[in-house]
């Protein structure tokens, strides 16, 4: 009885009743108990998060696929809690035959892991045990870390690129795209507990904001582009090229900093046995990095906050008969500055960003590695998509393991704004329907329409997919026409602002959103996240008068969805009313519109645009 009483005066304290309508896990119902989260949706007064600074040196020599690592980590229990063990990722033991993974395995994506060959806590040799297949790894400490203390922890390790590239992995025999690539300390937070959840690839994201400095050491000839800004241009780079790359930091116009001739000609790096370029990157989720002795380098910049007259570096690495990569650092271009002054209309936080030719269409922070494509509009299709990941999950800071739909599912709605300024309405809305709905809404089999709140890490295929990116992007679009835009982007910027750098949960987004906007939206939210609903309407009836036209629609799927109402008179003309989510509101089985009008009806049909109905041959009605 307490605990109840205690949520309930939480809830009362902001004005709204929140928690009495949405269903939350047992585990965050103890973290608002604890004061760490709020009900008004902000961090509450508790709110704590560990973080970490790495600093991690690695060796490559090409085309050996053998990279040899060193790190130290400084972990900082910012908790209030005694730790006596910490959880270690090794994400690259996925590729090790028998791994959990959510899909079959090729001879050439498998290797041998990732291979500790030293591991020191606070600078004692400890003894690291061999777990096959693990991608989680629980160590006890020698000496427990109290709260707000830390620990110095060191690792020696070498792993195999994998031949076959996924979202890592051998790019060709002499270029390298790196992720997940260094031990870390998993995420420990106020509602979990230690993150153990497995990599299996299918699930991304969730890691502290940490601190980073990485050396990487290649053979002369070897361009590196990683997470950070790169803190020696003038020792690695031949002056021309450590000039160009500087000049293309302060203009719009884009600088070809290595030609295929300059590549070619083997003089774009400082001619030494190696190089180690040295990269920073503070506060940051985590780090990738692509090498290459083949690839060409295009790079801008772009005023991302109008305010301050900010800019961000936009680069390309990549072959150069790959066409479309030619245009890739345009596309960035416009991507960061539709994006940091529309939607989200947030700055774009980072220095910089990199777009590699690769194989996996896959962001990381301040990189994507993108495949090469025929079409163009495709390829800024894809890169747009990716460069959104920036806001939604890394600047975020989201659970993308659980919580998929945070991320996804605000990259897929942002696609679909900046996709309608880049080539109009009418074909931003064709490519919605046929990449982000079509396979949900027209396949009636169980697994499509599971509520999305369930957790990502316990779905695969078709559930897990829909979920994450179609059906949540049309949750947060149908948001958007319910508050209009002014409200919308008030509410949506309010919540970013107030979690940003942190670890947001479903229920503090949407909990923000309903004090942001001043509205109780929990109706809203259990009809899109927390319920088994689709998109069906019929017309059930329609009748007219010489001034008013009565249609009755059912909601046969449940989803309050907007839609645009046709009416088509007798003389031909036609008339489109569009519809909010709020016609549902008071009654979410069926609305009744009242429509004025001058003329006689013909014919009324619903039209769903993106919102695909399920059945659409209950969706027309025609006068006798």
């Amino acid at each position: 009885m307490k605990k109840f009483t205690l949520l309930f005066l939480m809830a009362c304290s902001v004005g709204i009743v929140q928690g009495q309508g949405l269903y939350m896990p047992r585990n965050l119902k103890q973290a608002y108990q604890k004061g760490t989260r709020s009900m008004d949706g902000k961090p509450g007064k508790n709110y704590w998060q560990n973080s970490a600074k790495y600093n991690i040196t690695l060796t490559t020599t090409p085309p050996n696929r053998t990279i040899q690592g060193t790190e130290e980590i400084t972990y900082a229990n910012n908790s209030p809690d005694t730790l006596r063990y910490l959880v270690f990722k090794l994400f690259l033991n996925s590729h090790q035959p028998g791994a959990v993974r959510q899909q079959t395995a090729s001879a050439d994506y498998l290797t041998s892991g990732m291979h500790i060959d030293r591991y020191t806590e606070n600078s004692v040799a400890r003894l690291w045990p061999t777990t096959a297949n693990a991608t989680v790894h629980r160590m006890p400490l020698t000496k427990p870390l109290m709260p707000h203390n830390s620990v110095k922890l060191s690792f020696d390790w070498h792993f195999d690129m994998s031949v076959e590239s996924g979202r890592e992995g051998q790019l060709d025999s002499t270029t390298f795209f790196l992720a997940y690539f260094y031990p870390r300390v998993a995420v420990r937070d106020d509602y979990y507990g230690w993150d153990q959840t497995a990599f299996t690839e299918a699930q991304e994201f969730y890691n502290d904001f940490n601190d980073y400095t990485l050396n990487v050491k290649v053979p002369a000839n070897y361009v590196v582009w990683a997470t950070g800004n790169l803190l020696n241009a003038n020792e690695v780079l031949q002056p021309t090229f450590a000039k160009r790359l500087a000049e293309s930091m302060q203009t719009d116009s884009v600088i070809h900093v290595a030609t295929r001739q300059d590549v070619a000609a083997r003089k774009v790096t400082t001619q030494q046995a190696a190089n180690i370029w040295r990269w920073k990157a503070d506060y940051v989720p985590d780090i990738a990095l692509c090498i290459s002795d083949q690839y060409v380098w295009d790079a801008s910049s772009v005023v991302v906050d109008r305010t301050t007259g900010r800019r961000a570096s936009v680069q390309a690495a990549f072959k150069d008969d790959a066409k479309d990569f030619h245009q890739m650092v345009g596309f960035g271009r416009h991507a960061l500055d539709w994006l940091s002054n529309n939607w989200p209309g947030i700055p774009y936080p980072y220095p910089k960003t990199t777009i590699v030719q690769g194989f996996a269409d896959m962001e990381y922070p301040m990189m994507v590695n993108d495949a090469t494509t025929s079409d163009l509009n495709f390829s800024r299709f894809v890169a747009e998509h990716e460069l959104a990941h920036t806001w939604f999950p890394f600047y975020m800071g989201i659970n993308e393991t659980r919580y998929g739909f945070m991320d996804e599912g605000w990259a897929t709605a942002l696609e679909h704004l900046i996709m309608q300024a880049d080539l109009g309405k009418g074909q931003a809305v064709q490519l919605f329907q046929q990449f982000r709905v079509t396979g949900w809404i027209k396949d009636p089999s169980a697994e499509q329409d599971l509520p999305i709140i369930i957790p990502t890490n316990v779905l695969s295929g078709a559930a897990m997919g829909n979920n994450e990116y179609g059906k949540a992007a049309l949750g947060y679009l149908a948001l958007k026409e319910l508050l209009g835009d002014a409200e919308f982007k008030k509410a949506l910027n309010e919540f970013m602002n107030r979690w940003n750098g942190k670890h947001p949960t479903p229920w503090d987004m949407f909990y923000s959103f309903n004090s942001a906007s001043g509205k109780d939206l929990n109706w809203f939210w259990n009809n899109w996240f927390f319920s088994n609903n689709y998109i069906d309407f019929a017309i059930q009836s329609v009748t007219t008068s010489a001034t008013k036209c009565t249609i009755t629609i059912q909601n046969i799927g449940g989803y309050v969805a907007p839609m645009d109402v046709v009416v088509t008179f007798a003389d031909g003309t036609t008339e489109t009313v569009r519809q909010t989510p709020a016609i549902w509101q008071a009654n979410q089985k069926q609305a009744i519109l009242n429509l004025p009008i001058k003329k006689k009806v013909q014919s009324v049909t619903l039209a769903g645009g993106i919102f695909m109905d399920a059945d659409e041959k209950n969706n027309t009605w025609k006068a006798k």
